[in-house]
């Protein structure tokens, strides 16, 4: 862990963030983006590894087994809880060099001019939401990715 990166100061809970927990594990965590008083478009989730490393090319291969379920169990969850009909991922690594991918849903009726990961937030009938809205988001998903890990493993 690094003391000058401010995702793994989130891990570290050295600093608090208004993001909300959906799931976690040795490896990996995923919160959705909160804003505080502020809206946020509801289903905006981020993953983040939680060894400190800059990209995909630095992760172990648990790391990366990790990543990759989290990644297909929270993109399945948006599609069957929230009715997502496509999932935008992306890593950039600029901001903020530790990986976390963000991953945002687009939902039926979004104009294909606001197609696109960054886009979709554009679009003025976007579903956006503060607290309660956003706590219920992440309850569904984290329902959503347990009754699907569950039938997995049957």
């Amino acid at each position: 862990m690094s003391d000058s990166c401010f995702i793994c100061s989130k891990h570290k809970g050295t600093i608090t963030t208004a993001g909300k927990m959906i799931y976690e594990d040795d490896y990996v965590y995923i919160g959705h983006i909160d804003k505080g008083e502020n809206p946020a478009y509801l289903g905006y989730v981020m993953i983040d590894l939680k060894r400190h490393v800059p990209t995909l090319a630095d992760m172990n291969l648990e790391e990366a087994k990790a990543f990759g379920v989290a990644m297909a169990r929270i993109s399945k969850a948006l599609k069957e809880s929230e009715g997502a009909e496509h999932i935008y991922a992306r890593v950039s690594g600029h901001g903020v060099p530790h990986l976390h991918m963000h991953l945002t849903p687009r939902y039926p009726g979004t104009p294909e001019e606001y197609w696109g990961p960054w886009e979709v937030l554009d679009w003025e009938d976007a579903p956006f939401g503060t607290g309660e809205e956003v706590d219920a988001v992440c309850e569904r998903l984290r329902a959503q990715m347990e009754m699907d890990y569950e039938t997995i493993n049957e």
